[in-house]
């Protein structure tokens, strides 16, 4: 491990490949970069700091630079052992971001390097998972009066984050950037889709056609998961627990049953639930030989592996992202240790998918610094507006023009007079 004043990363000679792969990144974010263009200009975060919980990948290090452009001080951690690139962490330790973050972080790591972001007294959370908004609620109460705001990454996060207020435990603003449309298109449908299936095709090498692949949740995540295994030949299995999703996924084309009728049926387990233990033991025992179990929600809990573990007769790493799981004499393979199989395999989203995301956590922090003191203490979404600038500036990105409305159409849309 290298260590400085202001990081703690695998290895700082890896920095330059971390510089290049960075570098690859920016090439398909460019409405990214267009904020972090106006970012520079205008130095809306002159004198904030920023500490962010992220998968600390290339295009997360995009993200940073966005926000120093635009005068902030940043330190970051990873917000999942598995999902740090270890290249890029060193690239960011020379540019000078405060960072702590290395892929198969210990427990004891992973909590030591959220302390480290909170003792760097942020004005402004970014988290994807809510561990670090968790900790500081739990543990460091007494900064709390200089947050401004947070902003929240992914479903598994506002769901957790709507407990805090249900249990009025939230003590500071948090903009739900996972609720932008832009973040629910491009992230959870297209961008889940595709790298879900990317990581367990890594670890696996696995031929997808003519498969039975069960996916456990139908939100934007699990649509995506469907649409890409359809796509890649295989018979998709719904499990919800959700009626309008059931029914959603039913009219889709797909097959939609309890999990406790699909576990017989599946070659291929995926779980995109936000919750946990979604695969219990009794599924594990009734599943096929040479059953493929995957997650690709945050935590490692939709897949109980607790007890995974202690109803296997054995264990093995047979490839770098897979283990093998002897259950009554049946092997049932593990992809990325039970977490999310698209950062703990593969390498997540594609850039152009990150660069939206992105846009909304850069904006977001922007509402939140203009907006300093008027906030709800409450879960709050952006206003559509924002939204509709992130599309625009993806549009740009891809060369896209659209139609406007005429003067007469708007007319006619703002008034309720002229009918048949």
């Amino acid at each position: 491990m290298d260590q400085g004043t202001h990081y703690e990363v695998k290895d700082m000679a890896l920095a330059q490949q971390g510089m290049m792969n960075i570098e690859l990144a920016e090439q398909h974010m460019a409405a990214l970069l267009n904020v972090k263009e106006r970012f520079a200009r205008e130095q809306p975060f002159a004198g904030i700091r920023i500490g962010l919980a992220l998968h600390v990948t290339k295009e997360t290090a995009v993200l940073v630079r966005t926000l120093r452009a635009g005068g902030a001080e940043v330190a970051i951690t990873g917000c999942n052992p598995l999902s740090t690139q270890d290249d890029v962490s060193a690239a960011l330790a020379k540019e000078g971001v405060h960072v702590w973050a290395y892929k198969g972080e210990t427990t004891e790591d992973y909590y030591r390097y959220l302390n480290s972001v909170i003792a760097f007294k942020p004005h402004i959370t970014i988290d994807d998972g809510c561990d670090l908004v968790s900790e500081i609620h739990k543990k460091h109460q007494h900064l709390i009066p200089t947050i401004i705001a947070g902003c929240e990454e992914t479903t598994t996060g506002i769901i957790r984050l709507q407990a805090m207020v249900k249990d009025k435990a939230l003590k500071y603003p948090m903009i739900a950037v996972n609720d932008n449309k832009t973040k629910h298109l491009l992230d959870n449908y297209y961008g889940t889709g595709q790298s879900t299936l990317d990581g367990i095709l890594r670890a696996t090498n696995v031929l997808i056609a003519g498969k039975n692949v069960v996916i456990a949740g139908y939100g934007s995540c699990g649509k995506g998961v469907a649409l890409r295994s359809k796509g890649h030949g295989a018979s998709v299995i719904v499990v919800e627990v959700d009626p309008f999703r059931a029914l959603q996924a039913a009219y889709d084309g797909f097959s939609v049953m309890p999990m406790a009728h699909a576990a017989a049926l599946g070659d291929i387990f995926i779980t995109v639930t936000g919750n946990k233990h979604v695969i219990r033991p009794e599924h594990i025992k009734a599943m096929k030989d040479g059953a493929i179990l995957a997650n690709s929600g945050h935590f490692d809990l939709e897949i109980d592996m607790k007890s995974l573990r202690s109803i296997a007769a054995s264990t093995r790493r047979v490839r770098p992202s897979l283990d093998e799981y002897i259950v009554n004499g049946k092997k049932i393979f593990l992809c990325g240790e039970g977490r999310l199989v698209n950062l703990a395999a593969a390498e997540g989203h594609p850039s152009e998918v990150m660069s939206t995301s992105f846009c909304g956590q850069a904006l977001a922090c922007e509402y939140a610094v203009k907006h300093k003191g008027s906030m709800p203490v409450d879960v709050i979404q952006l206003p559509e507006e924002i939204d509709q600038r992130i599309s625009t500036a993806q549009l740009k990105a891809m060369g896209i023009v659209i139609d406007q409305l005429t003067p007469e159409q708007k007319k006619y849309m703002e008034s309720w007079e002229e009918g048949t």
